[in-house]
C-alpha cells in the first residue's frame, strides 16, 4: 500500500469516527460488459452517478465510466480526490455533499461503518468465488461484505540476485549474509526497510510477527478484539527484544536512518541486497536496472511465521449517496469486471483480486503472482475502528528499541497509550 502514512492523521481519524459521518476518496470503473447474470436488475435510466477516485485511477476509470453511462442512460462523473480521502469522504458524507462510489483501502471498513458512511455490497456466490479467498475475507465486516476488491497488496522480500542469488531459508541466513557484503564493501546496509524517526509498524510487522508478538487477541468468531490489545505482553516483549537485536546497537539490520522516502531507492541503488517492500517498489527497481527477484519475508529460526498485512483495494458503495441503486449496480457488475481489473493493474500495477485477471497478468509480469505467493499466510489488515490506535504508539516503541532501548519499558509505553485511546 505504498503505505499510508502512520501517525497523527490514523488518531485523528478514529477520533472523529466516534462523531462523524462521511465520504473520502473512491474509484470507480464502469464495466466493459454487461452485469452478471444472476445479479440484481439494473437500475432505472436517469441520473447521475459520481465517483470519487484517487489521481492514479482517475483516467483508466473514465472510460468504463463512461460506457457504463452509456448503457444504463446515465451521466458518471469521475471526481479526483488526492489528499486525506477517508477523512474528506466522511465529512462531505456527514455534510450531503459525498460521492455515491468511493474507492479506499479495506481497512476502511470498520470506520466507515461505525459512521454509517457505507452499505454492504451484494455480491452472488459466483462472483464472490471469482475473487481470491484472502480478499473476500479482508472486505468482509460483522458477517458482512462492504467492497468490491480489486487489487490485492503485501510486503515480500525482494532482492538483488547479483549480490544474493539465493532466497534465504530464515532471517539469520539473510542477516549473514548482508552483514558479509556490507563487511566485503559490496553494500552500505545490511537490510532496506524503513524505520524513521517515527516506527513503521507495517514493514515490521512480518519480523515481530514472527518473534511472537501480536497487536490483539482474538473474539470467538476469530476476529481481532480491541478489548485485548497484546503489545505489551510476555511474547510481545520478546518480539520487541527481537527488534533490539537488529537494531543499531546489534546486527545494524534497523536503522533509523533508513525512511520511506530513501529505503527503496538504496536497494535500487546497490547499496543493500535485501529490501522489504511491496509492488509499488518495483518500478524504481527496474528503473535502477537491478536484477532481483521476489520471495516471502523469512521468518527467524525456530520462530513463527513471519506474516505480513494483506491490504485490499475495494469499491465502497456510499450510504448517503443520492443514487445507491445505481452505486450497486456499478459496484456489483461493473467493477468485477476482468478488463476492469485489468486497467486498474496497468494504472498502478498491483496484484489483481479477481482470479482471471491475476492469470491474464501474471503471464505478462511473473511479479504480481510472486508478490501472491508471498503474502498467501498473511493477515488482512484489521479493518476495525480500533487499529487507528495501533499505528503510532506501535512505532515509537519500535523506534525505541532500534535506538538500544529496553524492550519491556518501549512495550509497556505503547501497551498503555493504546489502552488509554481506547479507553480498556
Amino acid at each position: 500500500m505504498r503505505m499510508r502514512a502512520l501517525g497523527v492523521a490514523t488518531l485523528a481519524t478514529l477520533a472523529f469516527a466516534a462523531t462523524a459521518c462521511g465520504s473520502s476518496q473512491s474509484a470507480s470503473p464502469a464495466a466493459s460488459s454487461a452485469p452478471a447474470s444472476g445479479s440484481a436488475s439494473a437500475p432505472a435510466a436517469g441520473g447521475t452517478l459520481v465517483i470519487w477516485a484517487d489521481p492514479m485511477r482517475v483516467k483508466p476509470l473514465q472510460p468504463f465510466a463512461e460506457q457504463f453511462g452509456t448503457e444504463n442512460g446515465v451521466t458518471v462523473e469521475v471526481k479526483e480526490i488526492s489528499k486525506d480521502n477517508q477523512m474528506t469522504f466522511l465529512t462531505a458524507s456527514q455534510q450531503g455533499s459525498g460521492p455515491d462510489v468511493m474507492i479506499g483501502a479495506h481497512d476502511w471498513i470498520g470506520n466507515l461503518v461505525q459512521n454509517g458512511a457505507i452499505d454492504p455490497v451484494t455480491l452472488t456466490e459466483e462472483q464472490k468465488a471469482a475473487f481470491s479467498a484472502k480478499a473476500i475475507q479482508a472486505v468482509t465486516f460483522n458477517g458482512q461484505i462492504y467492497g468490491a476488491p480489486y487489487a490485492v497488496e503485501n510486503i515480500a522480500l525482494i532482492r538483488n540476485t547479483d549480490l544474493a542469488p539465493d532466497a534465504p531459508a530464515s532471517i539469520e541466513e539473510m542477516l549473514d549474509k548482508g552483514k558479509e557484503l556490507k563487511k566485503a564493501g559490496k553494500v552500505k546496509e545490511v537490510l532496506c526497510i524503513p524505520v524513521g524517526q517515527k516506527g513503521d509498524a507495517f514493514h515490521v510487522y512480518p519480523i515481530f510477527a514472527s518473534g511472537g508478538g501480536a497487536l490483539f487477541g482474538t473474539t470467538p468468531a476469530g476476529d481481532p478484539d480491541p478489548k485485548q490489545v497484546l503489545l505489551g505482553s510476555e511474547e510481545s516483549v520478546k518480539a520487541f527484544g527481537k527488534l533490539k537485536d537488529l537494531g543499531e546497537k546489534g546486527d545494524g539490520a534497523l536503522r533509523t536512518s533508513l525512511t520511506n522516502e530513501n529505503y527503496i531507492v538504496n536497494f535500487a541503488g546497490g547499496k543493500c541486497a535485501y529490501l522489504v517492500s511491496g509492488p509499488w517498489a518495483i518500478s524504481e527497481v527496474k528503473k535502477g536496472g537491478v536484477t532481483y527477484d521476489i520471495s516471502a519475508v523469512p521468518s527467524f529460526k525456530d520462530g513463527k511465521p513471519a506474516t505480513p498485512f494483506v491490504g485490499v483495494q475495494s469499491f465502497f458503495v456510499a450510504s448517503k449517496g443520492k443514487n445507491k441503486a445505481l452505486a450497486q449496480e456499478f459496484v456489483a457488475n461493473y467493477v468485477t469486471n476482468k478488463d476492469v481489473a485489468k486497467a486498474l493493474y496497468e494504472a498502478d500495477p498491483r496484484p489483481p483480486a479477481l482470479t482471471a485477471a491475476l492469470q491474464e497478468v501474471q503471464a505478462a509480469d511473473p511479479d504480481a503472482a510472486k508478490f501472491m505467493e508471498a503474502g498467501k499466510e498473511g493477515m488482512p489488515m484489521p479493518a476495525i475502528p480500533e487499529m487507528a490506535a495501533i499505528w503510532e504508539p506501535f512505532g515509537i516503541a519500535e523506534t525505541a528499541v532500534v535506538k538500544g532501548g529496553d524492550p519491556a519499558e518501549a512495550a509497556a509505553a505503547a501497551q498503555k497509550a493504546i489502552d488509554g485511546s481506547l479507553k480498556n
